[in-house]
């Protein structure tokens, strides 16, 4: 069992697969910030060569992400060779939906049990203005695709900006409750060297639960599965509503997990520029032992909370190159 110097159990692993994304959403891609070349990404062979390891080690659960982790070639492998691996209890995927509606099926049958998908705005106008990408009919088309087939539950991400996206959250909650899925707001959080992020942006999750509160019976859920969301049940409706507060409360005290990077970076927090090589071990020759005891190494040097002294501080890797 990985556990940290604060008594964190780590059982859960995020892998980004990749850095490269079908999107090119404004606050999001960094013009100046090239992708990875495709020599320094981890190849499939290595990311399953390290879940095998980390499975020895406690860790159950596996969520890919990117970029856009259906942008990478033959996902539906790596998926399966996951599924396959002892220990390995759930296998979850972040997507913007644009490919998971032609995917999703060959997905599911190699072993994928739940999806998060990234969703900004229901304004089809506004989607292709975020997006750079008129696809918006084809990601609502993923979800109740994905709704179809069982993949439950099914999360929507949706980052609130304000003045970017913020008249949509009454609208977002009437999606969920429609829809019966889990809408999940979340902080805007600061990624990147593009200078798109400022505090005056952020909008509270206490703010936009007073909006809510104001439409609906919005009654508290348990928090069952160690996640970062604090969970409300739309009264009278399947549909459920998340907040993920990062930047206006500590959610650190329940954080299960570690983050692989595309280039094979190990960071056992999100919000820190502190990283590890894993992929020079990888490569290097090293045994599984080695790589056990580097991973363990790495867990307990994992830190109590995201911001010391109270200090917000922008991580110099953009979302897409960290994994969301």
């Amino acid at each position: 069992m990985l556990r940290d110097n604060f008594n964190r159990v780590i059982n859960y692993l995020r892998v980004s697969v990749t850095d490269r994304c079908n999107l090119r959403c404004r606050y999001c891609i960094d013009k100046d910030l090239p992708f990875t070349p495709h020599d320094e990404i981890l190849h499939y062979e290595e990311i399953l060569r390290f879940v095998r390891i980390a499975a020895t080690l406690g860790v159950q659960k596996v969520r890919l992400t990117g970029g856009e982790p259906l942008h990478r070639r033959d996902i539906t492998f790596l998926i399966a060779e996951i599924n396959s691996i002892e220990g390995i209890t759930d296998i979850s995927l972040t997507t913007n939906g644009v490919y998971l509606g032609e995917k999703v099926t060959e997905l599911k049958d190699a072993g994928l049990r739940r999806v998060n998908i990234s969703l900004d705005t229901l304004k089809r106008d506004r989607f292709s203005y975020i997006t750079g990408v008129d696809v918006f009919d084809r990601v609502i088309a993923s979800i109740e695709k994905a709704k179809e087939l069982g993949l439950e539950p099914i999360k929507i991400n949706t980052v609130i900006i304000k003045g970017f996206n913020d008249d949509e959250i009454l609208d977002f909650a009437l999606f969920a409750r429609e829809m019966a899925l889990q809408v999940r707001f979340i902080e805007f959080m600061p990624f990147g060297n593009d200078g798109l992020w400022d505090a005056s942006k952020v909008v509270n999750s206490s703010a936009i639960e007073e909006l809510l509160r104001a439409h609906h019976d919005l009654v508290p859920l348990a928090n069952t599965d160690r996640g970062p969301a604090t969970m409300f049940k739309i009264n009278g409706s399947a549909g459920k509503i998340g907040f993920i507060s990062p930047m206006s409360t500590h959610i650190c005290a329940e954080c299960n997990r570690i983050r692989l990077t595309p280039d094979g970076k190990l960071k056992p927090c999100l919000f820190s520029d502190t990283e590890y090589d894993l992929k020079a071990l990888l490569r290097g020759g090293a045994g599984d032992d080695e790589i056990r005891r580097f991973v363990t190494d790495i867990v307990r040097a994992k830190p109590e909370r995201k911001f010391g002294g109270g200090q917000v501080r922008k991580c110099q890797r953009s979302m897409r190159n960290t994994g969301g």
